[in-house]
């Protein structure tokens, strides 16, 4: 049905009265002005009164002569395995000069989450590349696993490495793809992440969806959802695993307290809705590994942390929902070291259900503990020569120093644009170990020791 005219325009919202009109919640609607037409949905129906968000601007919308469409249906996406290697804007229209996309279906984009009955537990790992998240923070397949950075921090850099280089491990055949969902990042960086796909070839392997910061608020509240529903198609209707890589998640809060603001709702903590944690909730629980399918849908989700503050609600909800966190560390960043992942801080809930002897090599956990206890002793040890001297340190704690030193620029440290794949990056931490006595070794089964440690010449390393 079509109706001419509504009561009022506030913001990006059209307020409707008196309709004779059976619309739905989250309804879509096309907004006619003269011969240019916007769309919008229905976000609350109140007795006689309904509310439509706009997406876009409300230039020339008028009271008088804006015509009300709606469509009787709610947002969708057109999708087939076509639409690997292509790239959309926020709203899902191709914006790479390759036509629209030949579909198979058309989805619903507001899927809820997976049902806990038809989860399979998440097993297996996902190989990034990068030394310190392969094996002290290892991604599992059907995991949800956050990073969490700060301004100025190179998040993007990480998030375009991982791209790149990310895969099922060296034996694996099984099909692999990566959906990435960019919300409010400027023009160049959104061409810098376009080119890096291009210049490595992996573009073919992703679909992109790139929401701009002059793009409209309401659009970043589409963009996770259309990525997330293609990421489902793909996964369970042709049994690939995906990788689901959004960025930035505080643009998508930051999009949400500003609509919350303008129907005028009741503010919660730093002046965010009191959904916020349901809204999060809604887009990271749409991954895992479905029942009787062979795909899976992993997530990364990026979060910049305003103010380096670790207890904002963007970063505190999402650790809530999520099975760990990626934490990016400014004080690394000023060391030089890229990627600057903070492993103290950082864990994989699920780490240990995806390694090992079945999985990477039988070695694995018991080296990641070794590595984690060790450089908290490192830690406690700068905090000790801080206070005496390093000249006063007994033997064994120069060792720890220079250990420390060692896994910073050897282990945590790595190029833009390095792969290093598990075993050897396993092969790297046995060597980095070396440098200790077997007697500090306390973390690592005897036979492992046996089998995997020899003494490191100091001199291996050059500091």
């Amino acid at each position: 049905m079509e109706f001419l005219g509504f009561e009022k325009v506030n913001s990006s919202f059209l307020i409707l009265e008196n309709l004779n009109s059976s619309a739905s919640f989250g309804e879509m609607v096309e907004i006619k002005i003269k011969d240019k037409k916007k769309l919008g949905k229905v976000v609350e129906i109140c007795r006689d009164k309904i509310i439509v968000q706009v997406f876009g601007s409300n230039e020339n919308i008028s009271v008088n002569n804006t015509v009300v469409k709606f469509l009787e249906k709610q947002m969708e996406i057109k999708l087939s395995e076509e639409i690997l290697g292509r790239i959309f804007d926020g709203v899902g229209n191709p914006i790479d000069g390759l036509g629209e996309i030949y579909y198979e279906t058309k989805i619903n984009i507001n899927n809820s989450a997976i049902n806990p009955v038809s989860r399979l537990y998440p097993r297996n790992y996902i190989q990034t590349g990068i030394s310190s998240i392969d094996s002290l923070i290892t991604l599992i397949r059907g995991q949800k696993l956050p990073i969490f950075s700060c301004d100025g921090l190179p998040h993007n850099q990480l998030a375009a490495q991982i791209i790149r280089q990310a895969s099922l491990g060296n034996f694996c055949e099984e099909k692999f793809c990566i959906v990435f969902a960019a919300m409010g990042i400027k023009y160049d960086i959104a061409e810098y992440f376009k080119k890096s796909f291009e210049e490595s070839g992996v573009l073919e392997k992703v679909v992109m969806f790139l929401n701009l910061a002059d793009d409209p608020v309401a659009e970043r509240l589409i963009t996770p959802r259309l990525a997330l529903t293609t990421a489902e198609y793909l996964a369970y209707e042709k049994n690939i695993n995906v990788l689901v890589i959004m960025t930035d998640i505080t643009s998508y809060a930051e999009a949400l307290r500003e609509i919350s603001s303008a129907r005028e709702e009741v503010p919660s903590r730093k002046g965010y809705p009191g959904y916020l944690y349901s809204e999060l909730a809604s887009l990271f629980e749409r991954a895992g590994i479905v029942k009787k399918s062979g795909g899976s849908v992993t997530q990364i989700p990026i979060l910049t942390m305003p103010n380096d503050d670790i207890t904002h609600p963007i970063p505190d909800l999402t650790g809530y929902i999520t099975e760990g966190q990626i934490v990016l560390d400014r004080l690394l960043y000023q060391k030089n070291i890229y990627p600057p992942i903070n492993i103290l801080p950082s864990l994989s809930r699920l780490m240990k259900d995806g390694i090992g002897e079945k999985y990477t090599r039988e070695d694995h956990q018991d080296l990641a503990n070794q590595l984690f206890s060790c450089y908290v002793k490192v830690q406690d040890t700068r905090a000790l020569s801080s206070v005496i001297g390093e000249d006063e340190l007994n033997e064994i704690d120069k060792n720890y120093i220079f250990f420390g030193k060692v896994f910073e620029k050897y282990y945590l440290n790595q190029d833009k644009f390095e792969t290093r794949n598990v075993l050897d990056t396993l092969e790297l931490g046995w060597k980095i170990l070396g440098l200790l006595p077997k007697s500090e070794l306390d973390r690592i089964k005897i036979e492992l020791l046996d089998k995997y440690y020899s003494v490191t010449d100091f001199k291996y390393f050059m500091i």
